[in-house]
């Protein structure tokens, strides 16, 4: 007796990056490896594959999530933006906010984490907007009153599911800071 080990495959279509892409793949398929291997947006880094390093964060829908953990064909029918569509989300069509903070905070040093540490502190910031609170938010039930009013403490709370091994971490928290228009004593300008 011979089993038949084939995978089930779907014709689905993705919208990246504000352009949709049709395409037949494995269902066992991660939005990474479409982004990578078929899309060719090899902004998105493969770090460890496994949800713990965040190199691979994306936005969808506006939320950030491990494109390492996420079968693409739940994806259908959801806006997906990558680094690479980052841009687009300012109002000018430069770099986007976040981009620039990071480039003027040296928020990076060898790279290789920057594109999802740079989504990831976009959904943050749109999580922070929403009043969503954090594990070290001082009031839980208020959450966050103005993402203006995060501190150095939240932004690294909120960005812990990101990590450099470079450990610009301080660049980092003050291009985040920076971006929400926040201004902490703490780090920036100031003792670290």
């Amino acid at each position: 007796m011979s089993l038949s080990h084939h995978s089930p495959s779907s014709d689905i279509t993705l919208r990246i990056n504000g352009t949709s892409h049709p395409m037949t793949i494995d269902n066992r398929t991660t939005l990474l490896d479409v982004l990578r291997e078929r899309l060719a947006l090899t902004g998105t880094k493969k770090g460890c594959d496994h949800g713990q390093c965040g190199a691979c964060t994306v936005l969808v829908d506006g939320e950030r999530v491990n494109s390492c953990l996420v079968f693409a064909v739940t994806a259908e029918e959801r806006e997906i933006v990558s680094i690479e569509g980052v841009a687009a989300l300012s109002d000018g069509g430069e770099l986007h906010p976040v981009q620039r903070a990071f480039l003027d905070h040296d928020g990076l040093q060898c790279g290789y984490c920057t594109p999802g540490q740079i989504c990831s502190a976009i959904g943050a910031l749109g999580e922070a907007g929403r009043g969503w609170p954090s594990h070290v938010t001082e009031d839980t039930a208020a959450g966050v009153a103005d993402v203006a009013e995060l501190d150095a403490r939240e932004v690294r709370e909120r960005m812990s599911g990101n990590l450099c091994r470079c450990g610009a971490y301080n660049g980092i928290v003050e291009a985040v800071l920076e971006a929400a228009g926040a201004q902490d004593t703490a780090t920036v300008g100031g003792a670290r």
